[in-house]
């Protein structure tokens, strides 16, 4: 489905992605880990069009769209959920949700709205209240309801559980599953390696802007190398 191809990126003159590689088939889950600093969301970025590629190739579906726009990516079905979530604070939960489907125009919008209530019940509840009144976690929530509103047939999902108390990364990593089970593809940044391998079929690591190795989730979730330099284990 996706495959990138000895990609670049810098702000200004300091190069960030320096040559990355990777693939992501139809289905998968696949995660992208690695230390602060490294290259995650920038790749995300390039990704969805909001940062500027300078060499390489992102082809989608079979076609090459590194330099297409970022609706234009939407459209074909690249849809992100960002770091930080980024939510629209003065709309409502319900409000919010109905811009992640801004340029959807089929009949499956309420369909999908009751899917993502169901898979998060606080945003049913508080579905009329603003946003920025949401706790971190519904935030989170909030964010990948309207990512998953954009029908995505390739999800990017960029540091989820992050700054989240432990029940809440349970949470959000069991979605993570049920999007899985569904067939739906996605590629996954995440500072926490052991929970985003555990929940992904493959997984890259990235090191200064690079691919430093890749392999399938429970393999590197026993490599020595990911095991002493993000697992916290000897």
């Amino acid at each position: 489905m996706l495959e990138i191809d000895n990609l670049h990126s810098a702000y200004g003159r300091i190069e960030v992605l320096k040559g990355v590689s990777l693939r992501v088939a139809p289905g998968e889950v696949v995660a992208l880990i690695g230390s602060n600093g490294a290259g995650k969301t920038t790749l995300m970025r390039a990704l969805s069009g909001v940062q500027p590629v300078t060499a390489g190739s992102i082809t989608f579906l079979g076609e090459r769209i590194e330099r297409l726009p970022s609706h234009a990516r939407v459209r074909r079905g690249i849809v992100q959920s960002p770091e930080g979530r980024h939510v629209f604070a003065p709309l409502s939960v319900e409000d919010n949700l109905s811009l992640g489907g801004y340029l959807r125009r089929d009949k499956d919008i309420e369909k999908d709205r009751q899917r993502v209530y169901a898979m998060f019940p606080i945003l049913d509840e508080k579905k009329r209240l603003l946003a920025g009144g949401l706790s971190g976690g519904q935030q989170q929530m909030l964010a990948i309801g309207r990512a998953l509103m954009g029908k995505p047939k390739l999800l990017l999902l960029d540091e989820p559980s992050l700054g989240l108390s432990p029940l809440l990364v349970d949470q959000i990593l069991a979605a993570i599953v049920a999007l899985r089970s569904d067939g739906v593809t996605i590629l996954l940044v995440e500072q926490n390696a052991t929970a985003a391998l555990e929940v992904s079929d493959r997984g890259y690591v990235i090191e200064t802007g690079r691919i430093a190795f890749t392999d399938g989730a429970s393999a590197l979730l026993s490599d020595p190398r990911v095991k002493s330099a993000y697992l916290g284990l000897d």
